[in-house]
């Protein structure tokens, strides 16, 4: 096993240096994969990422407070501390290099949420941004993903701060705690560093209401007290607001339905920001989302419930409402592009009246919808995918190990119904080419084709922790095994897949 030795040299030398235009790897005699972008120095020494036999390690070069900090193992005759990528090393390498920790952006500049659900998407993620007048949620995980996963949030937020130190990104990334509904997970992601908290509301949000008849409807209105009547016919009846040209008003059913629909979620909504982002001591990016109903968010409903918060002392960084047609997982935009278009321009311009983004949600692969976003929120936006980085490895799988995908095809397909319990897709099974008519050539095809994008896109959990009769990984040591393999094929997959998003987007 190597010594480290010629890498201590070459950083005790100068050899790296941080304007090198290598974002690949460097290998040593004896096979270490070198980073040479992640090379920094604090106060004469110096710091590198270093991978061997498929495990990444920082490798430290000199004495200090630096070196001190590490935990690791002695190497090279002393000459340097080979570590781990431990959440201890994590804090201690954001303390000594804060561009490694996540940060919140605010309104200012467009946004991306890219959910590694692997751990090892984010170096692609960096290369995709680098230089872009966008910045990166590379931490993006749901409480369901992490479950799905088996990882927690210490490890989502250690892979994507080793990536930033690894890529040497200095541009700025965040961590989004996705999706929470909980106080107890909101306050746990705050607790651990996460920058950015998206808020379920769907738990809150009573879809019923929109289907009562007149009468329902009056009879569970009235079921309020007279204090919330009176508050909201006060600010609303008889009330008009001007938003792009356009005017809102609210008749006493609409508004009744309104305050039925999303009082409870606005009162949450006020709640938690009132408790735990206004009091973190640091910015925070806090997004709404509105987006898991049952039917498209009105634009008369989208600005009643920002006019609410506003007019309560809560600042959000973003809200996502439920566009109409449909956004399901790893496939194109379904529904009227035209009908989609009118109405995201009223979306976008109650985002503007207030001052926050408009968020996007389950938003990769929405190739025919981008530009319009990108033009009709000037550029100002926040988008979230995930699942297209796990559909993006299973295409390195298919093209590199075509007998473990073959292992996986057939396992996801077997399992797809467990999955439609977390996930809702269109996805036809009876239409996905039988495994034993394509060639190991023919397997990445698979890919791109929908109903067998959305089968292996929602079992990815299923995957992961399928284990054999002895309790053994079924695919994922595998899986992992061929990713770092062909790590620099992954990394360029990411890249040109992701960069499409950004391309169409305008960025």
């Amino acid at each position: 096993m190597t010594d480290y030795g010629l890498i201590i040299a070459k950083m005790t030398s100068g050899h790296f240096n941080q304007d090198t235009d290598s974002s690949n790897e460097w290998r040593d005699e004896s096979g270490t994969v070198v980073y040479p972008r992640s090379y920094s120095v604090h106060e004469g020494t110096g710091l590198i990422m270093v991978k061997r036999d498929g495990t990444r390690y920082l490798l430290a070069a000199g004495m200090g407070a630096l070196a001190d900090a590490l935990e690791g193992e002695t190497v090279s005759d002393s000459a340097g501390k080979l570590c781990p990528l431990s959440t201890a090393n994590r804090l201690a390498v954001n303390r000594f290099f804060p561009y490694t920790a996540p940060r919140a952006f605010g309104t200012g500049i467009a946004t991306i949420g890219l959910g590694d659900r692997l751990g090892i998407a984010s170096p692609g993620h960096i290369r995709v941004v680098r230089g872009k007048e966008i910045r990166p949620i590379l931490a993006q995980q749901s409480i369901r993903e992490l479950n799905l996963t088996g990882r927690d949030y210490n490890e989502v937020l250690n892979a994507a701060c080793f990536a930033a130190f690894q890529e040497g990104y200095r541009d700025g990334f965040g961590a989004d705690g996705d999706h929470l509904k909980a106080e107890a997970d909101i306050r746990m992601a705050l607790d651990l560093g996460f920058t950015m908290i998206t808020l379920d509301c769907s738990e809150q949000i009573d879809n019923q209401a929109a289907g009562l008849s007149a009468a329902e409807l009056q009879e569970r209105y009235k079921a309020l007290s007279p204090e919330i009547r009176k508050y909201y016919e006060n600010a609303y009846l008889n009330k008009t607001y001007a938003v792009a040209g356009t005017e809102i008003r609210y008749s006493e059913t609409s508004l009744a339905q309104n305050i039925l629909i999303y009082g409870k979620a606005i009162d949450y909504m006020i709640h938690v920001y009132q408790t735990y982002i206004r009091g973190a001591g640091r910015e925070i990016d806090f997004e709404i989302s509105i987006d898991e109903t049952l039917t498209p968010t009105a634009p008369e409903s989208h600005f009643f419930v920002a006019q609410e918060l506003y007019s309560r002392g809560v600042k959000i960084f973003s809200m996502a409402p439920r566009f109409c047609g449909e956004f399901q997982k790893g496939i194109d935009y379904i529904g009227d592009i035209g009908q989609f278009e009118d109405e995201l321009k009223f979306h976008a311009a109650i985002a503007d009246h207030f001052g926050y983004k408009l968020s996007v949600h389950s938003g990769s692969d929405k190739f025919s919808v981008f530009p319009l976003v990108g033009t009709h929120t000037r550029g100002r936006f926040h988008l979230k995918t995930a699942g297209t980085n796990w559909l993006e490895a299973m295409r390195v799988i298919a093209a590199h190990n075509p007998g473990l995908y073959r292992k996986m095809h057939a396992h996801a397909r077997s399992h797809f119904a467990e999955a439609t319990a977390y996930y809702h897709v269109k996805a036809d099974l009876d239409r996905v080419k039988d495994l034993d008519s394509v060639s190991d050539k023919e397997l990445p095809e698979y890919l791109r084709d929908d109903d067998a994008r959305q089968m292996l896109h929602i079992t990815y959990g299923i995957l992961l922790q399928a284990k054999d009769g002895n309790g053994k990984p079924l695919f994922k040591d595998e899986f992992y095994r061929t990713l770092d393999e062909y790590e620099q094929e992954y990394m360029e997959a990411l890249k040109s897949h992701i960069g499409k998003h950004l391309d169409l987007l305008g960025k």
